[in-house]
């Protein structure tokens, strides 16, 4: 009935790893009230360090209902702590990631 954000893989990663999530086909609360969507939902995937700067934006568009793979490269980026933030309509999950060079 929710969203799942997996944790990245690799992880530690040096240098790039692959997140994945998936998007139910089922009602996801986006206002105060219920409300089924067909045409997909609009989709947040972001990638932070750990003083909360946004280091990146992966997604940030409407997708329907499926399973997605994202691959993120830290080229570039010191060792050390990130989160990534899936928001899909008003609901949020985040994961943390470690850089090893």
């Amino acid at each position: 009935s929710a969203f799942i954000l997996e944790q990245n893989y690799p992880n530690p990663f040096n240098p790039s790893t692959t997140i994945s999530f998936t998007i139910p086909n089922v009602t996801l609360s986006l206002s105060s009230r219920a409300e089924t969507r067909d045409e997909g939902f609009q989709v947040q995937l972001q990638v932070y360090d750990i003083l909360g700067n946004d280091i990146s934006t992966l997604v940030n568009e409407e997708k329907p209902a499926g399973n997605y793979s994202i691959n993120f490269d830290g080229q570039g980026l010191a060792s050390g702590i990130y989160f990534y933030k899936l928001k899909v309509g008003i609901q949020e999950s985040i994961k943390k990631m470690i850089l090893l060079r």
